[in-house]
């Protein structure tokens, strides 16, 4: 990107040839310009807290989702979820909103 940028090449022709969007490389130009290499090739730490929750774990809060639901129960509710994946020692504690987020994010209407 800095090369194509180095050789005159505007940022809406650079956004497709590599597939990527025009304030991508406008984002990276600036970072460039402002801070040097080291700033444009590599992203700082984001602030806030990290994920807790490893992939696999939501693969399988995911997949326990999409299984049949617990006797007594028409569906998976987002309560017995965190409780069953908390039961499998999927995680050591999780709630129902973190639950929500993983199926959201996975888009899951199981639920």
């Amino acid at each position: 990107m800095l090369d194509l940028l180095s050789q005159q090449t505007t940022p809406p022709q650079i956004a497709e040839i590599l597939g990527c969007a025009v304030t991508t490389v406008y984002n990276v130009k600036r970072r460039f310009l402002a801070e040097g290499l080291e700033s444009a090739l590599n992203e700082k730490s984001r602030s806030g807290k990290p994920i807790s929750i490893s992939g696999e774990a939501r693969a399988r809060i995911t997949a326990l989702a999409c299984s049949t639901a617990p006797a007594g129960h028409a569906r998976w509710t987002l309560r017995l979820l965190a409780d069953k994946a908390v039961e499998c020692g999927f995680v050591e504690s999780i709630s129902h909103n973190a639950v929500k987020q993983i199926l959201k994010k996975t888009r899951s209407a199981r639920i």
